[in-house]
């Protein structure tokens, strides 16, 4: 993940997988429902470290701080494969 968006997206599809409700999350982690909403559909330009640390003990989940370049992203990987990829002789 890269973006805050992003960061959104994958909290609201874990909530969702473990078939909570943004307002029942939000309550147990101690913010408005509102501002949670805003967070997952990337509409908020920050969502503050403790309420998202908040938000991640209730769904189960924590974030992992990894190197640029440590996982390949789909663009990535078929960048990658473009460019090992060797034209094929048409020889039979």
């Amino acid at each position: 993940m890269q973006t805050l968006q992003e960061l959104g997206e994958a909290v609201a599809a874990r909530r969702k997988q473990l078939g909570l409700k943004q307002g029942d999350v939000a309550a147990m982690a101690g913010v408005t429902a509102e501002s949670l909403s805003r967070f997952e559909r990337g509409r908020s330009a920050e969502f503050g470290t403790r309420k998202l640390l908040a938000v991640l003990a209730v769904l189960g989940a924590e974030l992992n701080v990894m190197t640029q370049g440590q996982s390949g992203n789909l663009d990535e990987l078929r960048r990658e494969r473009s460019q090992t990829a060797t034209p094929e002789s048409g020889a039979t």
